[in-house]
């Protein structure tokens, strides 16, 4: 395997610094500063020519200037001499916005996504999107790790008798799916309406819910609004009990007190941040990105097949 070197940007350092520690990276020191206006400023101060250089930034909250810095950084790598660059985007903003829901809105996913590809990225490590159809508007290619190996275990381990997993809406199906099929239980979805942007009504549940736990699965969790509408839905269809697992905690204020209103047990991940709140089950996403990171390494080619 071919020696790389990583860079961390202002999002989760800490999760760089890990992944570095399991793939024996060397961490390249960058200053990222602002102007008095606010204008981001960018400074590569190691030497990465000839470099296989992997960039570690989710581009969350802030999701503008996350985006906005990560390109900078990538630009910066291209212009010290790095040989190929690779983002490492455990979340990647604006992936909601993968389609055109009424005339006049932008493709925000493919813009986001062109916006990286013409900073000179390579390669793209991707953790769990919004849609697997996603990857599609990536002009470089990508890496899609999907986070059942993480998630899984953490529902396994609360030992839940007669569980159903649950779709809190149409988009999310595919991944109940495989969850429920890991897990040999059954599958229930709600039928879910939005009345504004961030706003979530669920109006039917689909499936057989009565007197059993139920295991809601979603991507993320932003307001809290979709899995709080889904659990009122499956209470009063007659679920036993509510717990909650989304892949990446976005968390809006007062978010996870909405979420912890009608879930017993929540698991996330430290995609977005370190997600320490201790109501949180959190399950660490190093070993897998360090995962990808070891395998595009040491093949030294292009993309591998997503997991």
């Amino acid at each position: 395997m071919r020696k790389i070197g990583l860079i961390a940007g202002d999002a989760h350092p800490k999760l760089a610094h890990r992944i570095a520690e399991l793939t024996g990276a060397d961490e390249t020191g960058v200053s990222i500063s602002a102007f008095a206006d606010g204008e981001t400023r960018i400074r590569i101060e190691g030497d990465v020519r000839d470099s296989d250089v992997y960039i570690v930034q989710p581009t969350s909250t802030p999701t503008n200037e996350r985006l906005l810095t990560l390109a900078l950084l990538a630009d910066a790598a291209r212009g010290a001499g790095a040989s190929r660059i690779t983002a490492v985007v455990p979340y990647f903003g604006y992936a909601r916005q993968d389609v055109r829901s009424r005339p006049g809105e932008p493709r925000s996913a493919r813009l986001a996504a062109q916006i990286l590809g013409s900073a000179g990225i390579d390669r793209l490590i991707a953790f769990e999107l919004h849609s697997a159809a996603l990857e599609s508007a990536f002009p470089m290619p990508i890496v899609h790790l999907q986070a059942d190996e993480l998630m899984l275990p953490a529902i396994r381990r609360w030992g839940l008798r007669d569980a159903v997993i649950v779709s809190p809406d149409a988009g999310g199906l595919k991944r109940a799916q495989r969850f429920a099929s890991a897990l040999r239980v059954p599958l229930a979805a709600v039928a879910k309406t939005r009345p504004g942007d961030d706003a979530a009504v669920a109006r039917q549940v689909l499936g057989d819910v009565r007197g059993r736990p139920c295991v809601i699965v979603d991507d993320m969790a932003s307001t809290g609004g979709t899995i709080v509408a889904a659990a009122e839905a499956l209470l009063a269809a007659g679920a036993a009990e509510i717990h909650a697992v989304f892949i990446h905690a976005v968390m809006a204020r007062g978010a996870l007190e909405r979420i912890c209103a009608v879930a017993r047990r929540i698991s996330t991940t430290d995609s977005v941040n370190d997600a320490s709140d201790p109501r949180l089950q959190v399950e660490g996403t190093a070993p897998l990105l360090a995962g990808a990171v070891r395998e595009l390494a040491g093949t030294g080619g292009g993309a591998a097949p997503s997991s």
